[in-house]
């Protein structure tokens, strides 16, 4: 993978655990934020709002039913991007 990739990857999984207020190990790449680590739908709007302003994109709140896991929520963060 590409360092840009890693970077972005990391920078997403600060903010879902600033949000979430967990440590960056508690949270894998396919732990679900609500169930695994007790996040409710007030938090998901946190998460988007706040990867809207980090990498300044427009992201739908359709999206959000896909953003329950951080690989969810890069695909989602990638498309709205089009990286």
């Amino acid at each position: 993978m590409s360092s840009i990739h890693e970077e972005r990857v990391q920078k997403i999984k600060e903010i879902v655990c600033d949000i979430l207020e967990i440590e960056e190990d508690e949270v894998t790449e396919t732990s679900l934020f609500k169930e695994d680590h007790a996040a409710d739908s007030l938090r998901s709007i946190e998460i988007l709002a706040g990867l809207e302003k980090e990498f300044s994109v427009t992201i739908d709140q359709s999206e959000l039913p896909r953003m329950v896991h951080l690989k969810g929520v890069y695909e989602v963060v990638a498309e709205s991007a089009s990286w």
